[in-house]
């Protein structure tokens, strides 16, 4: 899996939608916003993370007729 910034990954076990900041090697440093709008920063092992797909605008144009 190739992530690069702003790749949006969540972790294989669950939880919210998380966004890389920084790649390096097999260490990728997410962002994500907590419950009560605190923002948090952590380095996780490529192994955890599985990467969400995006939807393009058109799709979502698609879904909306």
């Amino acid at each position: 899996m190739e992530l690069k910034a702003g790749d949006i990954v969540m972790l294989k076990s669950g939880g919210q939608p998380l966004t890389v900041a920084d790649v390096k090697g097999n260490d990728v440093t997410c962002l994500w916003m907590g419950v009560e709008g605190d923002l948090f920063r952590e380095t996780l092992p490529l192994a955890v993370l599985e990467q969400l797909e995006e939807l393009d605008d058109d799709e979502d144009d698609e879904d909306e007729e």
